[in-house]
């Protein structure tokens, strides 16, 4: 399952840090990988992946690649991590505030 994360129009990016730290507030374990194709966060022991969109370490949307051999608890926490950076949601039926 994918859910699609973003700054709404004409906030300032995120910098990865603020990512990492906010993924970090909700108890996650982060590990993030700069590739010369683009970002990924990991987490240790599951299979869900954030691969996000980046440049000189400032990033406005991501992608959640949410795993369903992990537990739904992960991607609350994620999903919950962007919302306390402003970010929005979206998927196949529209946008969301993330809380």
């Amino acid at each position: 399952m994918e859910t699609r994360v973003h700054l709404p129009d004409m906030e300032p990016p995120s910098s990865i840090t603020e990512v990492m730290v906010a993924l970090r507030s909700k108890k996650l374990e982060p590990v993030h990988e700069k590739k010369s194709w683009g970002d990924w966060i990991s987490f240790p022991g599951k299979q869900t992946v954030i691969s996000i969109e980046s440049m000189r370490g400032l990033a406005s949307s991501a992608t959640v690649e949410y795993s369903e051999d992990d537990d739904i608890e992960i991607n609350q926490r994620i999903l919950a991590a962007f919302g306390k950076l402003g970010w929005m949601g979206s998927d196949e039926d529209g946008e969301f505030r993330l809380d």
